[in-house]
């Protein structure tokens, strides 16, 4: 072989052997709508995947408004994955400005979602909880300018009748992560086994999370509750038994009367509040402002429709354990008897069953 022929040689092999890493850089585009879906992406498609939420950790997709950028970048995508349940009031109108065509996944499909006014049903009678609630939507929607899916049923409450945050409960999530397999096998089939693999693993992993924060929860007494910045733990609350009130009809006032402040002592002494808690993406004054007035603990930060940056809640699992972890430190009881935690989810399982929940 002359020496011609034999570099000739070596550069075809090196050619071929280039080929599988070519391929293998040529990953399936996702883009999410918001940082908990990109990780449930991630861990469905492992290395078939480059993923890009829209609305990154710790941001606020209730207030996100797209950009001519955020249009090119589902135009250029090979898959689009929302949760739906109008939890994302500009995806329409976004998808549309884009053109995009290709295949979506709208992640709650399939699953029974609870109605918000669930919470005015219950045993703790949270109507004026309920009422505060669609103040604040009726707030944020006039500040913000989303006005293209107001329900005129609901006094203008920008995620309609439905609690979209679903994810809050491990079980529900289920249906997210098949829903987002059946997508990317869509998207890729060529990859369709390591899509099915890597959600059975994951899928046992939801269920293994869910076990350990059932357990560590069982420590809470029935009768604790928590406030937080914004109505989005009800399925969490449904699931795992903590009651959470939120202070959200006040939550954006720049300066909260003392009347209003007052009514919101009346509601902590009512319900046994016995901790507050900030959220990493919305405003914290309200709630510092309640520690300070009523010498309630400040008892951390819990992760509600976002990451955090970094750190333990960096990840969807990550984070359901972090916010079971924070609200057993702030309520449990030493030897706490569990019986007492039992007839507390019996009272919550009326909410789940009605709403097609099994585990």
């Amino acid at each position: 072989m002359s020496l011609f022929s034999s570099s000739r040689w070596l550069v075809g092999v090196s050619a071929v052997l280039a080929l599988p890493a070519a391929m293998a850089n040529e990953r399936v585009q996702v883009v999410t709508s918001f940082s908990i879906l990109a990780d449930m992406v991630e861990n469905v498609g492992g290395e078939h995947v480059a993923v890009s939420p829209l609305v990154g950790p710790d941001g606020d997709a209730h207030v996100f408004s797209p950009s001519p950028g955020d249009a090119r970048a589902l135009a250029g995508a090979d898959l689009v994955v929302f949760n739906g349940l109008l939890f994302e009031g500009w995806m329409e109108r976004l998808i549309d400005s884009s053109d995009y065509s290709g295949p979506m996944v709208t992640a709650t499909d399939g699953l029974s979602p609870r109605a918000f006014a669930a919470h005015s049903d219950d045993e703790h009678g949270h109507d004026a909880h309920e009422h505060e609630h669609e103040h604040h939507d009726e707030h944020e929607h006039e500040e913000h300018g989303h006005d293209d899916h107001a329900h005129d049923d609901h006094s203008g409450h920008e995620h309609g009748d439905e609690d979209p945050h679903a994810w809050q409960d491990l079980q529900q999530a289920k249906v997210y992560v098949t829903n987002i397999r059946d997508g990317l096998i869509e998207a890729d089939s060529a990859n369709a086994q390591s899509y099915q693999a890597n959600a059975e693993r994951y899928l046992a992993e939801l269920d293994s999370v869910d076990a350990e924060i059932r357990e560590l929860l069982s420590e809470i007494p029935a009768s604790a509750s928590v406030i937080t910045g914004h109505d989005s733990f009800g399925y969490f609350s449904s699931a795992y038994g903590v009651n959470f009130l939120s202070p959200v009809g006040l939550s954006t006032e720049a300066d909260p009367s003392g009347a209003s402040m007052a009514a919101l002592v009346d509601v902590i002494e009512q319900e046994n509040v016995q901790a507050l808690f900030h959220e990493n993406m919305t405003n914290q004054a309200i709630i510092t402002q309640l520690a300070e007035g009523t010498g309630l603990p400040m008892a951390g930060t819990l992760y509600a429709d976002a990451l955090a940056s970094e750190g333990d809640a960096s990840t969807y699992l990550g984070m359901m354990r972090h916010n079971a972890q924070w609200l057993h430190d702030a309520l449990a009881e030493p030897g706490h008897d569990d019986h007492d935690h039992d007839d507390h989810d019996h009272d919550h399982d009326h909410d789940h069953d009605d709403h097609g929940h099994s585990h």
